[in-house]
């Protein structure tokens, strides 16, 4: 069994949201769903698996500024802030806080539904602690 897991977090690293797809679904999929439910930001970082004109413009629809870097493919390059995205690693070490948690780390459930309740009941502790 294998999915991939989307994640939102606050700056100050503490998760948001999240969305569990299949894991050959493309990042597109889980930023799309989690779109709709994105808390108002003055700013979003991403990482190059995002890079999409229709997200960069529903995110700028919305006010928020991109700091994504454009993937090596893109004909013209995108411009962005290094030092800003240089705290994307905050997303990390939330994922890094979750796998913490054994259950979540070592996927002990063969469910979907009850892989992502342990991961939202981790989720629920990290965000107060």
């Amino acid at each position: 069994m294998n999915t991939k897991l989307h994640a939102v977090a606050d700056a100050k690293g503490r998760p948001i949201g999240f969305f569990m797809s299949a894991g050959q679904v493309s990042d597109y999929i889980g930023a799309a769903a989690l779109l709709g439910s994105l808390p108002k930001a003055g700013w979003l970082l991403g990482d190059r698996g995002h890079d999409a004109d229709w997200f960069r413009e529903s995110l700028e629809n919305k006010g928020i500024k991109v700091f994504i870097p454009g993937r090596k493919s893109r004909k013209k390059p995108v411009k962005y802030d290094k030092r800003r995205y240089k705290r994307r690693n905050r997303i990390e070490i939330m994922f890094g806080r979750l796998k913490d948690w054994r259950r979540v780390a070592t996927r002990y459930d063969r469910c979907p539904e009850t892989f992502f309740a342990a991961i939202l009941l981790a989720a629920i502790v990290l965000f107060w602690l």
